[in-house]
């Protein structure tokens, strides 16, 4: 089957390389770890951290006689996806077995999909950018074929000075290999897109998307040619479990190929590893074709089948996705592309937002959620699912503005004291005396006060009306902040005589 080319070349894109311009293309083929209880084939629990070979039940260990029985909720969890990626489901498909021998590979073969997926063509949009004047860029992706597959078991090489250990903990986990087509054109789109991706599993529920955990993984395809020209022979990155390392290792590899190649040499398709600490690829093994692995339909499972029925309850059930939530903040909170980006970008942030919108102004919540409570969260090293402050604390100093009880300079002050020691913001404001002054007549008099100590100024303001915000910051400095903004400037430009 030919590849075709959906890409027109983008000179913004390109990389320089002593011969001229360099275009990088890119797929990826992400394994995502099925969010169950139970194991693909096996009762066996998929639970993290357990003691090595403790979720092992005789199928995974390949025990003679043992037979597979498909796991419905991971079937379930595959169709979701593939709805939730807006692709072809496929109401018949076949597993195979994938034949290759390794060590973590009890039975000698992975059981898997190959020619017949359970989810065909589907799109991802993601954002790139921003640029230098703050703009995105929705760019397309193509998915090609999302199927239902194995995971291997865990070699470990550093536990015993002559001898390898096998973890067969993970053996017959359920993994949704995602493959994209080679739409990519750059490390940051790729970066998008896994991040992108990994939102919507996360949304769906599908997939924990740890990619710490191993949860989350990503084999990356790079290839280089000249702008508009065929695609190159491409090198497969093989288990890149971070978004930061699969932009440095598509970065690092593409230099290589065009290295070589601008020397006049090939390059080799081959599966290459990354190694973070040098920032570069190295080789591991040549790159095998479909037909080293001898795929043939698996015959202890019969073909998977269900009906229209079946998509369509779980089609119902879905919920809202970040690009159906992010286009109705935009409608009913009139929030920029850019905020509601920000907020849908995860699923605990976007819940976080909602909870503390409800009934409030869209827009002041989003600032306190982007700018304030995030960044503090940046600051402290902390998700948003190990926020000290919750909707409701933050509700409180919204409301409380609102009110009038606290200025907004206040509102950051108590907003701190929250973040940092936890409480009531109300019962903190009425503690520590932080209630802004409203009475007109002791606001008159501090504003009488400076005015009377600046007779100078009082003359350029009178010249240059926009100087009376000077004497505004005089007076909110002299009662601590606490002075209602509004009347301070209010009486300022009445004593000044500006209207």
């Amino acid at each position: 089957m030919a590849i075709v080319d959906s890409r027109t070349p983008d000179p913004k894109r390109f990389l320089s390389g002593a011969t001229g311009d360099w275009e990088i293309v890119v797929g990826m083929e992400v394994h995502a770890q099925v969010t169950s209880e139970s194991k693909l084939f096996s009762g066996a629990s998929t639970s993290f951290g357990s003691a090595p070979n403790d979720n092992v039940s005789l199928v995974d260990a390949a025990m003679p006689g043992m037979l597979p029985v498909i796991n419905q909720q991971c079937v379930r969890q595959a169709v979701r996806t593939g709805l939730g990626l807006k692709a072809q489901i496929n109401k018949r498909s076949v597993f195979d077995r994938k034949n290759y021998f390794y060590p973590d590979l009890p039975q000698g073969y992975q059981i898997s999909q190959f020619a017949h997926p359970i989810v065909g063509e589907g799109v991802v949009m993601v954002s790139v950018g921003p640029d230098r004047q703050g703009n995105f860029e929705e760019v397309e992706i193509g998915i090609e074929r999302l199927h239902l597959e194995q995971d291997a078991g865990k070699s470990m090489h550093d536990q015993h000075p002559t001898m390898s250990y096998v973890d067969l903990n993970r053996s017959g986990v359920g993994l949704m290999e995602i493959v994209s087509k080679p739409d990519l054109r750059s490390a940051d789109e790729a970066k998008a897109y896994l991040t992108k991706l990994r939102t919507i599993l996360r949304y769906l529920g599908t997939c924990d998307g740890n990619m710490d955990e191993g949860s989350m993984r990503a084999d990356v395809n790079v290839s280089v040619r000249k702008p508009g020209g065929d695609f190159g022979t491409r090198c497969e990155i093989k288990n890149v479990n971070s978004i930061r390392f699969v932009g440095q290792a598509i970065e690092s590899e593409a230099r290589r190929q065009i290295a070589i190649l601008e020397d006049g040499g090939q390059i080799d398709q081959e599966t290459r590893l990354f190694d973070p600490a040098k920032g570069e690829t190295r080789s591991m093994r040549s790159k095998e074709e479909a037909h080293d692995y001898r795929y043939f339909p698996d015959p202890d499972l019969l073909p998977l089948e269900f009906d229209d029925a079946f998509v369509e309850e779980l089609a119902t059930a879905l919920p809202e996705l970040p690009d159906d939530k992010k286009a109705r903040l935009m409608s009913e909170a009139g929030l920029s592309a850019y905020d509601a980006s920000i907020l849908v970008s995860e699923k605990a942030i976007a819940d976080y937002y909602e909870a503390l919108a409800k009934g409030r102004d869209g827009k002041q919540a989003a600032n306190w959620v982007i700018n304030d409570l995030l960044g503090a969260l940046n600051k402290a090293g902390q998700s948003i699912e190990e926020t000290p402050v919750s909707p409701d604390q933050l509700g409180q100093v919204i409301n409380l503005i609102k009110e009038g009880t606290i200025s907004g300079k206040i509102a950051k002050e108590l907003f701190e004291i929250v973040f940092a020691e936890g409480g009531e913001p109300r019962a903190i404001v009425e503690e520590r005396g932080m209630k802004q002054v409203t009475d007109t007549g002791a606001i008159e008099a501090e504003v009488d006060k400076v005015i009377a100590a600046n007779p100078d100024k009082v003359e350029q303001a009178r010249e240059k009306p926009s100087l009376a915000g000077w004497f505004v910051g005089q007076v909110m400095k002299a009662t601590g902040g606490k002075a209602n903004p509004q009347a301070v400037n209010q009486l300022v430009r009445e004593k000044l005589g500006i209207d």
